[in-house]
């Protein structure tokens, strides 16, 4: 029992030491292994070291990753490196800016060559330090430490060329600053002028539209003088024709109009400043449709001072048929392929290019003026007055003027360049180039005195009707009756003293009221008409003064006179 017992003991103490001595021996192999751990690595990071640097170096000069260099030189260590780091990255900031200004300045177009020039080199001379044999061997390509002088050295470098671009964007931002709002201004400027010009456009059709367009009180005094005349057509018979009305010993006018109060406003004017108003007389020719209204306007209303008036209607004159007139011609060709082309919505659209607004141009009774001659032959010299004018003097003295020849007295338009016949006719054609002198001076129709033997002599109609006949594709002048006129009587017209007609009351807001208070005949021409809404209000009273206000039709109507 003895034995078993200390066998026991001696067992149990013999299994607890080989215990302790198993738990020790594993202690030392897994000291043994950490330690062979610890010396491979440092082994590889030692071996691995020059390359490391090197990469390091190299994605340091090509500005590589900020997070990536900054681990490099956190397991180089040297404490120099992130100075240079931060240098290089405060230099590499300053390119970056450099250029973008410069880019700036580009986009925006400014003439400022040598600050651009500036800018470059200095984006250069930054990108060149590195470059630098010293410093390039120095601190970008050294497996060792870094040399503290070297890289003092290449930051005092930076930072001369950092304050220097410093100074130089300061110097220019204000320039750059001050030069876009002036860029930005001219872009609104363009803008506003784009607007401004489609408005003008728009407002110029506006215009023309409202000035072309009868308006409803117009309208209504026609109908009322036409249902006067159906109510007592005893009133109004027909008269027998005046010897006065081929009297060449009288003063003739000749007004082609189709406004009735027009017409009797320009015959109030003339007759109530004429000194021998029983010695004037006035050729009305108008349009079949408003013929009765013309004529029962004077029978009811009757010049004063024993003036005598003729209305005739423009279908009374039967050489001005399309066999004789090539205007008339053209007009119902014009008619048939506009009609035929199905296009007039589409053509009053374009403000500059309505086929509507041509015909009306070519109305007989625009061009019925160059026929004067033929609608009177026994008389010897006619004054041609347009229906938007207004008579303040006696014109007597028109008739006494010495034509020297001329067939046609008028005053002359041209100032400065301003209209010359260049502004009429096209000189690119060679029949207009070889002809006539672009910078010829323009006369204005609405107040001219024909000599009408000098017209017959010269041949003026024939003139005339040769280059309407050539123009029948508009390729010598587009439209209207001014550039005819210009050509037919070209080196044919006495220029008159500026005072006896003054145009412009129409469109021009500026005309001094000296000159027309001095003028004998003002001319409303233009799209302001005196009798629409749209008239300058500092013009009107010169013309509703001569309004027969006692005409009962007027009130009637509702004429805003």
């Amino acid at each position: 029992m003895a034995v078993a017992i200390r066998g026991a003991r001696g067992g149990g103490s013999g299994g607890v030491g080989a215990g302790f001595r198993s738990f020790f021996s594993y202690r030392i192999f897994v000291s043994a292994m950490f330690s062979l751990l610890f010396i491979a690595t440092a082994t590889v990071l030692l071996t691995t070291r020059p390359s490391t640097t090197h990469q390091h170096s190299q994605r340091f000069r090509s500005g590589g990753n900020a997070y990536m260099h900054r681990t490099f030189v956190a397991l180089n260590s040297d404490p120099l490196k992130t100075r240079l780091d931060l240098i290089y990255r405060q230099a590499n900031d300053h390119i970056t800016l450099v250029k973008a200004y410069a880019a700036y300045a580009r986009k925006l177009k400014l003439d400022i060559s040598r600050q651009l020039k500036m800018f470059d080199d200095l984006a250069k001379n930054f990108s060149d330090i590195t470059s630098k044999p010293r410093y390039k061997s120095s601190l970008f390509e050294t497996d060792g430490n870094l040399d503290e002088d070297v890289l003092r050295q290449f930051e005092k470098e930076v930072k001369d060329r950092v304050k220097f671009a410093r100074l130089l964007i300061a110097e220019s931002k204000e320039n750059y600053d001050n030069q876009l709002k002036i860029q930005k201004l001219k872009d609104t400027i363009f803008a506003v002028r784009e607007l401004l010009g489609k408005a003008k456009k728009n407002g110029a059709f506006a215009s023309s539209i409202a000035a072309k367009t009868i308006p409803k009180s117009l309208h209504c005094l026609a109908m009322r003088l036409v249902g006067e005349r159906i109510s007592h057509p005893e009133k109004y018979k027909e008269d027998l024709p005046k010897s006065e009305f081929e009297d060449p010993d009288l003063y003739h006018y000749a007004i082609f109009s189709d406004n009735v109060i027009a017409v009797s406003v320009v015959v109030r004017s003339v007759v109530k400043n004429a000194e021998e108003p029983w010695k004037h007389v006035f050729h009305v020719v108008t349009d079949r449709m408003n013929l009765a209204a013309m004529k029962v306007w004077f029978k009811m209303r009757p010049v004063e001072g024993g003036a005598h008036v003729e209305v005739r209607a423009l279908e009374d004159y039967k050489f001005m048929n399309s066999a004789y007139v090539p205007v008339l011609r053209q007009i119902e060709s014009a008619k048939q392929r506009f009609y035929l082309e199905h296009k007039m919505e589409n053509a009053t659209k374009d403000g500059s290019n309505m086929k509507f607004r041509y015909l009306e141009h070519m109305s007989m009774l625009n061009h019925l003026r160059f026929y004067l001659p033929e609608m009177y032959p026994k008389l010897h010299k006619i004054l041609f007055l347009d229906d938007d004018v207004v008579v303040q003097k006696d014109l007597t003295g028109l008739w006494k003027i010495d034509l020297s020849g001329k067939v046609n007295g008028a005053v002359e338009t041209c100032f400065g360049s301003f209209h010359r016949f260049s502004q009429y006719l096209n000189f690119s054609h060679p029949l207009i180039r070889e002809r006539f002198n672009p910078k010829a001076c323009a006369w204005a129709y609405g107040m001219n005195i024909f000599d009408l033997d000098a017209w017959r002599r010269e041949k003026c109609t024939e003139t005339y009707h040769s280059w309407q006949n050539l123009n029948v594709d508009r390729a010598l002048w587009k439209s209207g009756t001014l550039p005819p006129g210009l050509i037919t009587f070209y080196s044919l017209t006495k220029s008159l003293d500026k005072s006896w007609h003054v145009l412009g009351l129409g469109y021009n807001p500026s005309i001094s009221m000296d000159v027309i208070n001095n003028a004998a005949v003002i001319h409303y021409n233009g799209n302001m008409k005196p009798w629409l809404d749209i008239a300058m209000n500092q013009y009107k009273n010169l013309w509703t003064k001569y309004v027969d206000n006692d005409m009962e039709f007027l009130q009637t109507c509702n004429f805003g006179v």
